[in-house]
């Protein structure tokens, strides 16, 4: 963080502190690939709900549109019951310090640190374990093998 990005923000009193993607990474806690690896044990079974969760909601949801066929799932109070359970799953996931980067595929990223530079170990929904890693400014475009 720099000085300038630490100043009042016009017509407050306020300070507005802007922190670097790296600060934001410290503050919430780093993984190693270990920790992490462990992590997205525990969290499988969420995870594994979550992709039932996301297909019944589509299901559902294509049944209420119009001119959608009948779900055997049921209506609108079942799309709605699915919905809020899928919010919670994400909710629940990203209490963990991991970050839910997407549903469909599910992409689970972890705050880490790799010989200095910061990055963000990487799981994509279909993948048997956590081997991918991406710096910051890449994104999932720059995804690479852990050492």
């Amino acid at each position: 963080m720099t000085a300038a990005d630490n100043r009042a923000s016009p017509g407050t009193n306020r300070t507005v502190v802007r922190m670097t993607l790296g600060d934001r990474l410290a503050a919430m806690g780093l993984f190693t690939p270990a920790q992490a690896r462990s992590e997205l044990a525990q969290l499988r079974p969420l995870l594994d709900e979550l992709v039932v969760v996301r297909a019944d909601m589509v299901e559902l949801s294509a049944a209420l549109a119009t001119g959608g066929a009948p779900s055997p799932l049921g209506g609108l109070p079942e799309q709605k019951a699915a919905e809020a359970r899928l919010n919670e799953l994400m909710t629940e996931v990203q209490e963990t310090g991991a970050e839910l980067k997407g549903i469909a595929p599910l992409l689970v990223d972890f705050p880490a640190d790799l010989d200095g530079v910061p990055v963000l170990l990487c799981w994509l929904e279909g993948e048997t374990e956590l081997s991918w890693y991406h710096r910051l400014d890449l994104g999932f475009a720059g995804r690479r093998r852990l050492p």
